[in-house]
């Protein structure tokens, strides 16, 4: 499959998930085997008032998503699900200030897909979580 359709069909993926889009996450580039998506900082996605940060499951959907579509862009794999997904979570998001993952599906056995992920807010020294997962890996 050609990169353009790899493209286009990781945007469709985006759009076709209603987390995805009620988070307001974007792709902002793709390669093969690898998916940049940011989400912006919004006061409803906070999970403590009193701080203003982004609560920890929004940042999770983000990486999840990404690294989805890190699969998904990959030239051995195809459609793809999580099997497992571990998240740890370094610091807090700094409040209004998207939030960016990068993942990279480094890994692809005939049915699972291998994926880690970055989390960051501006400040790529000082991540907001990394992960690390596992994704079924369908193939056509």
């Amino acid at each position: 499959m050609d990169e353009a359709k790899k493209q286009a069909i990781a945007q469709m993926f985006i759009t076709a998930l209603p987390h995805a889009v009620a988070l307001g996450i974007g792709l902002d580039d793709i390669g093969p085997g690898e998916a940049v998506m940011s989400m912006p900082w919004r006061e409803d996605l906070v999970g403590d008032p009193e701080t203003g940060v982004i609560h920890g499951g929004a940042v999770y959907a983000l990486i999840d998503t990404c690294s989805g579509a890190a699969v998904m862009s990959h030239p051995e794999a195809g459609r793809t699900a999580t099997i497992d997904l571990r998240i740890e979570y370094m610091r807090p998001a700094t409040p209004g200030q998207a939030i960016t993952a990068r993942a990279t599906c480094h890994h692809v056995t005939r049915t699972v897909a291998f994926v880690q992920a970055v989390a960051t807010d501006g400040d790529d020294d000082r991540p907001v979580a990394r992960a690390s997962g596992a994704f079924t890996v369908e193939r056509g």
